[in-house]
């Protein structure tokens, strides 16, 4: 006891210069003969309080005086020192007193104390307290925080609520049980009175049903139910929702709140239209999804409105868990609404080429982006009527459709040939050697299988980077499209033949071409001893120094990348094509970054062929009728067949080598359009070496790495509405996006909310994503509507602000972006609203 008297009397000696001890119980003299303090005089009240009182302020009025009764203390009208005590200090030495003093808090706190005797029991718990205090504090707001030490939580009533509901999402109840025992829960739940309107006549599931009144009350605020809470009720369901630290026990309750609430039988009532804003539930957003799915293949919906919902699902909090099904149905939309505005004309072999390189492929692209979704999604079942109809619209309406015309093109043509589209086996000539005159070291990414649309898609990659300039032109390959020949085509030439055997093998120049030894070999005698290539896992692998290395002893390196087509070759993986031309994508940008790490300037990007990929099963209607027949069949495949003397067939168009750029005498024949031969053990949904668009026309992207950052984010204007005055419990306010994102202007990502002066946020926030890509001014314009806290009642007849902050690059932290004030003018009657 004798130590807590001292740390006591010195915090009380700090601030004042007289202290009263009075010993009601007369157990503490021993403790007060024994102390000893510095500077401070030590008395005894014994019936001498006239002298005292004169020595105290006439004769010693600068020293500290300690002044004890053995006793209690007397009445205030027998007390002659009433007037002195008052003025100054007071030791109490009861438990309430010393904890008041451990706490450096005032006697005014003594009711706070007595009527939460549990709560400073525990050691850790004052601990926690004391940490939070501040000297202006008053009774309730340390109430509040003692609240916030049994909840683990930061001293708000919203902090103090998303730990219980945490706690209860965990199906514990230690926390709000330790309230209890401290005899806080009249206080908390007059809190949540207070602040979000809510009232219960049950105090044992007070926190169960609180959350079910939360999500009821919220969800009827835009619809049409009934509402018992207020719109701060609305501002902290959204913050939950949104944290990060407590968004499984968000998710966890609305499960059982939407259990509860009977909301699927609700949904199955309303217009998915109503919903777009609504995020309290995960069964909003399969109500959407699936109504849109319907909505696509009844074609009662715009791609225009598909894409503004799944733009405005992505503030979603479970866009996430439904992401690849969002993004699925948006390309679905994109997809019919491009077929729709296509018109399949063309004059000649060339014109069909450029208008495929520039129109067509985006069919191919949206196809393969929504196959892809689809499968991610692992939800089936859900977009099966709409997956058919996308497939019957690619296959007939589009891929058959277009190749046949183009067809008639390739069977009319005397020699394969596009002029002005540079033909494959001219690429070193026409891109390589540029840089090698000029001294210029240059690296050439070969990924098998990479058609035009991919390559498309890269280039957009390669762009939304910073300082990385790409540009993209069309080649076309060479026919038969398959891999030795676009391999060998690729590599400096001058006569390219085919084998006269069954392998397929292509002779450079009289080497062969098979395997990155054999071409290394062919490329360091066309360039010195200055070339050589390897395959895309060895570079990978290396550091830098050893890719440096490799990088400074040779002018040209040829990089070798197989995904796709390893996937689609196989028959026990092809289904899986367009998952790996998206991981192709992600490795070509990270060799990229690789290659301009080590000090490469200039890279080029290109395919040997491209490929045809129909996701459901081929149709019977699809496979040739004829089969191929001659003196010798060399090598078949499902697209192209090798061989000598080759009979005409009226399914399949033969060609001389020299028709093809060819030397020797092995001729080719190719089945019509998109059909397939039979054969026996091989896949047939992804197919080349034929002559359609998707497997002729292949990409070659020019890459350069720029000293100077070239990548900036799209600007955001808050738009001034007709009156700068907020009348009501809400707001609306249109954000205006002022260009369209491109590669180079990028999306930017910010925080919307309205503020006082002194930077006290009074109304919900809103993280939004500025990525619209529209031409058309309006279709920039973002809707938002703000609902103000009860703390907005404070600021009435005052300036607020509504801030847009942005993010510091890789922290936590936000500064200003923009901003606009507005007056606050509420009436008595913004509190119906709702």
């Amino acid at each position: 006891m004798s130590s807590k008297i001292h740390q006591a009397l010195t915090k009380l000696f700090d601030r004042h210069r007289i202290v009263f001890w009075y010993d009601t119980k007369r157990e503490l003299r021993d403790d007060f003969e024994a102390l000893s303090l510095p500077d401070i005089e030590k008395l005894e009240l014994t019936n001498n309080e006239y002298g005292i009182k004169y020595r105290l302020l006439r004769e010693q009025p600068d020293q500290k005086f300690l002044l004890y009764h053995d006793g209690p203390q007397p009445a205030d009208l027998d007390n002659w020192l009433l007037d002195v005590q008052l003025a100054h200090g007071e030791l109490r030495t009861d438990q309430v007193a010393l904890w008041l003093s451990e706490l450096e808090l005032g006697l005014e706190f003594i009711d706070v104390i007595q009527a939460h005797t549990e709560f400073f029991q525990a050691a850790k718990r004052k601990e926690a307290l004391k940490k939070f205090l501040k000297h202006d504090d008053t009774s309730g707001i340390i109430r509040l925080k003692m609240l916030a030490v049994c909840a683990a939580s930061e001293p708000r009533i919203d902090s103090v609520m998303e730990n219980l509901l945490q706690e209860l999402a965990d199906n514990r109840d230690d926390k709000i049980k330790l309230i209890g025992r401290c005899t806080l829960d009249t206080f908390l739940w007059e809190q949540i009175t207070r602040y979000y309107g809510y009232k219960s006549n049950e105090p044992d599931i007070r926190v169960r049903d609180f959350m079910i009144d939360l999500f009821k009350s919220c969800y009827a605020m835009s619809t049409d139910g009934q509402v018992r809470m207020n719109g701060d009720a609305l501002v902290f369901l959204k913050r939950w929702k949104d944290s990060r630290q407590f968004e499984a026990g968000f998710e966890t309750l609305s499960g059982e709140c939407a259990d509860f609430l009977g909301i699927e039988q609700d949904l199955t009532k309303r217009d998915f239209r109503e919903l777009i804003e609504l995020d309290y539930f995960l069964l909003i957003d399969q109500k959407i999804i699936s109504d849109l799915v319907r909505s696509l293949v009844s074609r009662t919906v715009s791609s225009g409105d598909v894409a503004l919902w799944v733009r405005q699902r992505r503030q979603s909090h479970w866009y996430r868990e439904y992401r690849h099904l969002y993004e699925a149905v948006d390309f679905a939309a994109q997809f019919m609404h491009a077929l729709g505005e296509a018109k399949f004309t063309m004059d000649s072999l060339v014109d069909g080429v450029q208008r495929y390189s520039r129109f067509w492929y985006q069919l191919d692209q949206l196809y393969r982006k929504f196959t892809y979704h689809v499968r991610m999604s692992g939800q089936a079942s859900l977009m099966d009527a709409l997956t058919e109809q996308i497939e019957n619209l690619y296959s007939n309406s589009y891929l058959l459709r277009l190749n046949d015309r183009f067809q008639s093109f390739v069977d009319g043509a005397s020699k394969w040939d596009a002029s002005p589209i540079p033909l494959q086996k001219h690429f070193f000539e026409r891109w390589v050697q540029p840089f090698l005159r000029k001294d210029n070291k240059v690296c050439v990414i070969i990924s098998d299988a990479m058609r035009y649309e991919i390559g498309h898609e890269l280039l957009s990659l390669i762009r939304q980077e910073d300082r990385y300039s790409a540009e993209l032109e069309p080649a076309l390959s060479m026919l038969p499209s398959y891999t030795q020949l676009g391999m060998a085509a690729l590599l400096p030439n001058k006569e390219l033949v085919i084998t006269d055997n069954d392998s397929g093998t292509v002779l450079v120049d009289g080497q062969s071409s098979q395997g990155t030894i054999n071409r290394s070999k062919i490329l360091s005698q066309a360039t010195g001893g200055r070339a050589t290539a390897t395959i895309y896992e060895d570079l990978m692998a290396m550091n830098r120094d050893d890719s440096r290395e490799l990088l400074k002893a040779n002018d040209v390196l040829y990089i070798y990348h197989n995904r796709i087509d390893h996937t689609g070759d196989k028959m026990h993986s092809e289904g899986q094509a367009f998952e790996a031309a998206e991981q192709t994508m992600e490795d070509l940008v990270r060799l990229i970054k690789k290659l301009t790490a080590a000090n490469v300037s200039n890279i080029l990007v290109t395919a040997d062929h491209g490929f045809i990929y129909q996701n459901r099963a081929i149709e019977e209607s699809d496979f040739s009728g004829v089969e191929a027949a001659g003196e010798s069949i060399l090598y078949r495949d499902r697209r192209f067949v090798l061989g000598k003397g080759l009979k005409a067939s009226q399914g399949l168009r033969k060609f001389l080598p020299t028709e093809l750029g060819l030397h020797g005498d092995v001729e080719v024949q190719i089945p019509k359009s998109i059909n397939r031969l039979r054969l026996k053990g091989s896949g047939s949904r992804f197919v080349h070496g034929g002559a359609s668009l998707q497997e002729v026309v292949i990409p070659v992207l020019k890459i350069n790495k720029k000293r100077q950052s070239d990548v900036t984010s799209v600007e955001v204007d808050i738009l001034r509405g007709a009156s700068s005055v907020i009348t009501s419990g809400q707001l609306a306010v249109a954000l205006y996006q002022a260009g369209p994102v491109t590669d180079k202007i990028q999306p930017r990502v910010l925080r919307a909310g309205i503020y006082t002066e002194a930077g006290q946020l009074i109304s919900d926030s809103h993280d939004l994503t500025f990525d619209l890509v529209s031409d058309n001014p309006r279709e920039r314009e973002l809707q938002v509507r703000f609902v103000l806290t009860h703390a907005a009642d404070e600021v009435n007849g005052q300036e607020v602000i509504l801030r847009l902050e942005e993010k510091h690059a890789g922290t936590s932290h936000y500064k200003e972006y923009k901003s606009l004030r507005y007056l606050m003018r509420r009436s008595f009657t913004s509190d119906f609203e709702f």
